[in-house]
């Protein structure tokens, strides 16, 4: 059967018509926007200060909660949903390039099952401990740790979690042996680490950024390479004798895979938009996090990039989630 050049354009016409009306309808109702963790923790803040600046005209998001498995569960909905641009997630560092090596049978693949469609933050991890705490530098805790092996003991996130591979890190760096405490979120921990039933806890800054400033924790180092604004006194791990030392979480906004070009299109260049107001990076940075907008295409690399520089610490660990 021949199709005529006629009516080639003209349904090439219709096609364009009917893309652009889909980026111009959409969004024509509320947004699900996953967090894969619980409420309370650095996930969390980031995305509910991202999507109120988002929302305004055209704009609704709601925000649900899904944790469990280090966030696999919340991002395997936002892939198994419709690609219709009204389930999106926030995806991380953990729930992204450490799981597909930390799980043998993850159930999404995050290069193929998602549409990654922009970066928005970027956050160091702190290592804190209790007010109460003897510990009051990191050298402090490699001395003890080192008279007595095993005897100090740290809080994560949850196994497998940026704030848990960063602390296998830096025992192999320091050459000392901690012992392990996962919870079930990353604001859990923070009680036990306040009343000292817990001694160490390496977590995002945003999760703990309000226990520092009340004066419940206390600074030792945080993981980037420079100092953070917001902690101007608390040295870096590379600072306090760990040269290069450095483990940073991101934070970026999926969607299911085939989501359509023209909402992934619309939907960054708000998202980047959002993130170029100077009240949103000022409330970022009281969380101790940074905007960090980018494209679909550099998002997309950075996921690859890091599955494979996660996945090396991941297996030198020994750590494995079955």
């Amino acid at each position: 059967m021949q199709i005529s050049r006629r009516a080639a354009l003209a349904f090439a016409a219709t096609s364009l018509t009917a893309s652009l009306a889909l980026a111009q309808a959409w969004p024509a109702k509320p947004i699900r926007l996953i967090v894969p963790f619980p409420p309370g923790g650095g996930t969390d803040t980031i995305t509910r200060e991202v999507a109120h600046k988002i929302a305004g005209p055209g704009y609704t998001f709601v925000i649900d909660n899904k944790p469990g498995t280090g966030g696999n569960i919340g991002v395997d909905t936002a892939a198994k949903a419709a690609p219709d641009g009204y389930t999106l997630v926030m995806g991380q560092t953990s729930n992204l390039a450490i799981n597909p090596t930390l799980y043998p049978k993850l159930p999404y693949d995050p290069l193929k099952d998602l549409t990654p469609v922009s970066l928005v933050a970027s956050s160091p991890l702190v290592i804190v401990a209790s007010a109460n705490s003897p510990f009051r530098t990191l050298a402090d805790v490699v001395k003890e740790s080192r008279a007595h092996p095993g005897s100090i003991n740290f809080a994560s996130a949850g196994n497998g979690t940026v704030g848990h591979l960063a602390a296998e890190s830096f025992q192999r760096v320091a050459g000392i042996k901690l012992t392990h405490i996962p919870y079930k979120g990353a604001a859990q921990g923070a009680t036990d680490v306040i009343s000292g039933q817990v001694q160490l806890y390496f977590s995002t800054i945003p999760t703990l950024i309000g226990h520092i400033q009340s004066g419940k924790m206390r600074p030792l180092a945080v993981t980037s390479l420079q100092r953070v604004d917001d902690l101007p006194n608390v040295p870096t791990v590379a600072e306090s004798g760990y040269k290069g030392f450095e483990a940073v979480t991101w934070f970026g906004i999926l969607g299911p895979a085939n989501l359509p070009k023209d909402v992934v299109i619309k939907l960054n260049a708000d998202i980047n938009k959002a993130l170029k107001d100077p009240e949103l990076a000022r409330k970022l940075g009281a969380q101790g996090a940074d905007v960090a907008g980018s494209t679909p295409e550099q998002f997309t690399n950075l996921i690859r990039d890091d599955i494979a520089r996660w996945g090396k610490i991941v297996k030198d660990s020994g750590a494995r989630i079955d």
